[in-house]
């Protein structure tokens, strides 16, 4: 008993800032699914607290949310949608935290009351196969609804891509819908979400996938796939992907503590490995574009979330016809 004090007291000593009780937290969470293993494991290791996940797109988890309003199960939630994050918040289902390392992040990645905390971010972009389209593309937003790309080009679909449904928002609340209806008459489709919309395009059903979330394509180019990707120079939109901790979490202390580790420069390494954009400001790396490198829409997240639901309807309905 003596050496397991000692031992403990030694842990102790050296743990991590997030370290807390023993026992379990529960968090949701969306793709990449090796990231959230990875996570998930890392924590584990570090601090004994077992991690319980359910892994789905954003539109899965907004409505396994719903399901279990009347028992809440999930202690943290993280989401492909800042404005989504942003209704939880509107809606009183978030607790309020401050974070190990928050003066770290990258501005305007904590939301004012410290409730939405982007770990990581995507961007959308163009992507597209180079073996139908060899030569390198860059045509803007609106130039994709050409004639010469007359149906070969797919969206995911933004009722269940977090991350598309915010572009919409963003595209729709600075430039109209005038884009969106001139490339649904051009035959734009929506095979389903991200991983379909992407494989769409990786198998050359279609050449191009519109508003395709980024870290899935620098993944499949690493792999050998067919593709590339660009930016428009007309700006897209860079999506912090928030962590949020339920108001109902059974397990508040732990749920604090995931935060921080999300937070921390292991799991921020992590999340670059993944090719996805780190939350943490210093934080370097080298495998894909940087968030200076990007072009930007000026975004106005309270506004689009008022019109990111109905506009992500509307982006089905436009291409059904």
């Amino acid at each position: 008993m003596k050496k397991a004090l000692i031992v403990l007291a030694l842990l102790s000593a050296f743990m991590p800032a997030f370290a807390a009780d023993s026992g379990i937290v529960t968090v949701y969470m969306p793709s990449p699914a090796g990231l959230a293993n990875k996570l998930a494991a890392d924590f584990e290791e570090k601090t004994g607290i077992e991690v319980k996940t359910f892994q789905g797109t954003t539109g899965e988890i907004l409505a396994r949310l719903e399901t279990e309003k009347a028992n809440p199960v999930a202690d943290v939630v993280i989401l492909a949608s800042w404005s989504d994050g942003l209704s939880m918040k509107e809606s009183g289902q978030l607790e309020s935290y401050v974070p190990a390392n928050a003066d770290r992040m990258v501005p305007g990645w904590i939301d004012e009351d410290s409730m939405l905390f982007g770990y990581s971010a995507s961007a959308v972009g163009v992507i597209y196969n180079t073996l139908i389209y060899p030569a390198e593309l860059d045509a803007d937003w609106n130039e994709l609804a050409d004639p010469q790309y007359a149906d070969d080009i797919a969206i995911p679909d933004p009722e269940l891509s977090g991350a598309c449904k915010d572009f919409v928002a963003g595209y729709v609340n600075d430039f109209g819908w005038d884009t969106f209806e001139a490339l649904a008459a051009n035959g734009m489709v929506v095979p389903g979400a991200n991983k379909a919309a992407l494989e769409a395009v990786t198998t050359g059903e279609v050449g191009i996938l519109l508003a395709g979330v980024d870290y899935n394509a620098y993944d499949s180019m690493a792999k050998g796939e067919p593709l590339s990707i660009y930016y428009p120079e007309s700006g897209t939109v860079v999506n912090p992907r928030p962590a949020m901790i339920m108001k109902t979490a059974p397990d508040m202390d732990n749920a604090k503590a995931f935060i921080d580790y999300l937070l921390s420069d292991d799991a921020q390494r992590m999340v670059t490995e993944a090719y996805l954009l780190p939350g943490i400001a210093d934080t370097e790396y080298d495998n894909r574009s940087t968030l200076d490198e990007i072009p930007q829409i000026e975004c106005d997240w309270d506004e689009m979330m008022e019109i990111s639901s109905d506009a992500a309807a509307r982006i089905n309905e436009l291409c059904s016809r």
